[in-house]
C-alpha cells in the first residue's frame, strides 16, 4: 500500500471525519467528492481507533488538519500510518482492500493529476507527466 497516497486521500477530509455527526459533515461529499468521502470515511472507521489509541499519530492528524499544506506534518502522519499498518497487516489488508474496491468503482480514487509550477512541490506515485500535468498513482499499464 502506497502511504503517501493514502494521506493524500485523506487529508482533504480530516477537518470532516474528525467532526463526524456534526452538521459540518453534511457538505463534504460535496467540496471532496462523493467517491472520495465514501473511500475515505470507510478508510477512516478502520483506522481511527488504532489512531485514537496512540497519541503521537493523533497529534499527527491534529496537525494535519490545522495546517494541511505543511510538509513535515504530512510526513509525520506518514510516519504514524506506517506504523500502525505495519504493526496490524490484517488492517492494512483492509484498508487496501478498500482502496481496491474504490478504484474498481471510479479509477479517479488514488489518482491525482495536478498542473503545478513552482518550488515545493511534491510527487506521489511514480511521477509521470500526463498532460503537462503529474501522474499520482500507479503508472498506466503497470
Amino acid at each position: 500500500m502506497d502511504i503517501a497516497t493514502l494521506v493524500t486521500l485523506l487529508s482533504p477530509c480530516l477537518p470532516f471525519l474528525l467532526n463526524l455527526g456534526n452538521k459540518i459533515v453534511e457538505g463534504a461529499s460535496q467540496k471532496i467528492g462523493e467517491d472520495t468521502w465514501t473511500t475515505a470515511k470507510a478508510i477512516w472507521t478502520k483506522l481511527h481507533p488504532h489512531i485514537e489509541a496512540k497519541a503521537a499519530a493523533m497529534e499527527a492528524v491534529t496537525d494535519l488538519t490545522n495546517h494541511p499544506d505543511d510538509v513535515d506534518f504530512q510526513a509525520s502522519f506518514r510516519v504514524q500510518l506506517k506504523k500502525i499498518l505495519e504493526a496490524d497487516p490484517e488492517l492494512s489488508a483492509d484498508i487496501t482492500k478498500i482502496l481496491a474496491d474504490a478504484a474498481q468503482k471510479s479509477p479517479q480514487i488514488g489518482k491525482f493529476n495536478i498542473d503545478a509550477t513552482g518550488s515545493n512541490i511534491g510527487v506521489i506515485g511514480d511521477g509521470t507527466k500526463v498532460d503537462g500535468g503529474i501522474h499520482f498513482g500507479t503508472k498506466p499499464g503497470a
